[in-house]
């Protein structure tokens, strides 16, 4: 296969703690920084509560916290991707956000076997570019309780 016909997935790279985690940039609407964000009483812990962005309420997932990752201070790279999947809007809060890269679809694998993993459930399979090791995650089931 020549260059010209391998095929390309397009993805956003964010970081949380020390891995790289890509989603397709076709599910993203925008990437903010944080902002006052309003709490909802009994939600899931992961929930962190809604922002009011340009006048639509969207609901926040800290995915630190949905993936058992320790939570750290919000840092001046803390930022908010906003995804859509379904008509649903949701934001995620992230470390920060790194690239848009294009990943060759040659180099997707599929999900490792992880034993005792959190996050292991939510992965769709792992891309390997030069020295990087990219997680794709699974939207479907991040976002689903």
């Amino acid at each position: 296969m020549t260059a010209v016909e391998q095929e390309y997935l397009k993805v956003i790279v964010f970081q949380l703690a020390d891995k790289e985690y890509a989603i397709p940039v076709s599910n993203v609407q925008g990437i903010e920084k944080l902002m006052h964000i309003t709490r909802v009483p009994k939600t899931k812990s992961f929930v962190k509560g809604v922002i009011n962005l340009r006048g639509v309420v969207t609901p926040l997932i800290d995915l630190r916290e949905r993936f058992g990752i320790p939570i750290s201070n919000n840092e001046d790279t803390t930022r908010i991707i906003i995804i859509t999947l379904e008509e649903m809007e949701v934001g995620f809060i992230v470390d920060s956000a790194n690239d848009v890269l294009d990943i060759p679809v040659s180099a997707i694998e599929a999900q490792p076997e992880v034993v005792g993993s959190n996050e292991e459930e939510f992965i769709s399979g792992v891309a390997k570019l030069e020295n990087r090791l990219l997680i794709l995650l699974h939207l479907d089931k991040v976002l689903n309780p």
